[in-house]
């Protein structure tokens, strides 16, 4: 029996460096700072509340868009935090996490031939996401060094065959916030166009220093046009529940799920009811902010012993070094050899570009027990 040749949608995709650098971190026992997951446990409180709501029985199919209470409870923390009003009803969707949702934002939008902008670097499904769409995606740079947004290469980039845009704001892989200004820009240079936003706001939780995250929600012309994808597995440390939603306007939404109901249809019953719960405090996401800068500020004072420059780290939990005065070698060489040799993992950033880009800067993750980042710090001080 012949197994019938199949031609792939995504030739160019393969095994991920994210499980490459994992595997190889299993492999010479190092310590994982590679792939972007918490290694300490959740909120007991938060795994009681879906316990409570799987022995209360609530295990069968919930309504396609995602349970009313919590759709409701989004609503009023996105109004609480960023003055926009949505309908619960219509507006806001529970997903399967943030990257369906991605997805399913593309396919609502984008038709065969369409172009979407992604500003590179970028997280790595997105131009997937496109490809599977029958769109073409159109890379943009953010500016090498800083990561800050060029405006004047996205309004180059804009033609009349684009329909979306993707941001991603606090900015993985670099740690950049957009700030105030950044979006204000963004709304100006999209206002007289049909253009759509999807503006990845997965870690809108962490922003340090005092600074505010500007949700696209925050600018009425952005709105207006934006699909808002946020996740509860970045925001309260279960990255594995994959639960996320979306936000966006009803006339917008109502295509969202239509998408949504074929491809997902709906979202794990009680761990919805168990957030819904725990999401009657606020506490969870207000502190965060506090407690990743915590991390991320004794991550820095280790790195200061070791010959890589610090990036700025404004938001995300990711640090991004630049090796020059460590190592010839180029980032992804960098990366299996300090993995190898040092042990410790770390993500090259040319791997978050379609050309892989080696500007020197390699990716750590420090959401990880004071622990595991203080053995990272003494294996890495011999750098």
């Amino acid at each position: 029996m012949l197994t019938p040749t199949l031609t792939s949608r995504l030739p160019n995709v393969g095994t991920t460096i994210f499980t490459v650098m994992s595997n190889l971190a299993a492999e010479k026992n190092a310590v994982n700072l590679g792939q972007g997951f918490p290694d300490f446990d959740c909120d007991p409180t938060l795994v009681t509340a879906v316990s409570a709501a799987m022995i209360k029985g609530l295990n069968q199919y919930p309504p396609m868009p995602g349970i009313a209470p919590l759709r409701a409870a989004i609503a009023s923390k996105l109004e609480a935090l960023y003055g926009h009003s949505y309908s619960a009803a219509s507006e806001i969707t529970i997903t399967a996490g943030a990257t369906q949702a991605i997805i399913t934002a593309i396919l609502a939008t984008v038709h065969s031939g369409d172009e979407v902008i992604v500003l590179e670097p970028c997280y790595d499904s997105y131009v997937p996401n496109i490809e599977l769409a029958g769109g073409v995606a159109v890379r943009v740079p953010l500016t090498p060094g800083t990561f800050r947004p060029d405006f004047d290469k996205i309004s180059a980039a804009l033609t009349p065959k684009t329909r979306a845009i993707i941001i991603n704001s606090p900015h993985n892989p670099s740690g950049t916030v957009w700030s105030e200004q950044d979006m204000l820009s963004l709304q100006e240079l999209l206002a007289p166009t049909n253009v759509f936003l999807i503006s990845d706001e997965v870690y809108e939780h962490m922003v340090f220093d005092g600074q505010l995250h500007q949700s696209a929600a925050r600018f009425p012309g952005l709105a207006a046009r934006a699909f808002i994808v946020s996740s509860f597995g970045k925001t309260y440390h279960v990255t594995g529940w994959k639960v996320g939603y979306v936000a966006a306007p009803a006339p917008l939404m109502a295509e969202f799920r239509k998408v949504h109901q074929f491809n997902v249809f709906t979202v794990n019953t009680p761990v919805q009811h168990g957030l819904t719960s725990y999401m009657a405090n606020p506490a969870p996401y207000l502190d965060l902010p506090a407690f990743y800068q915590r991390k991320r500020d004794l991550f820095r004072d280790g790195l200061k012993n070791t010959k890589f420059k610090l990036l700025p780290s404004e938001g995300t939990y990711f640090q991004c070094v630049d090796i020059s005065d460590v190592s010839d070698l180029d980032e992804s060489a960098f990366c299996q050899w300090l993995t190898a040799e040092v042990g410790v993992a770390a993500i090259p950033l040319s791997a978050f570009y379609g050309n892989g880009f080696d500007q020197r800067v390699v990716r750590f993750c420090f959401a990880k027990k004071d622990d595991t980042l203080n053995a990272a710090l003494e294996r890495l001080a011999k750098l």
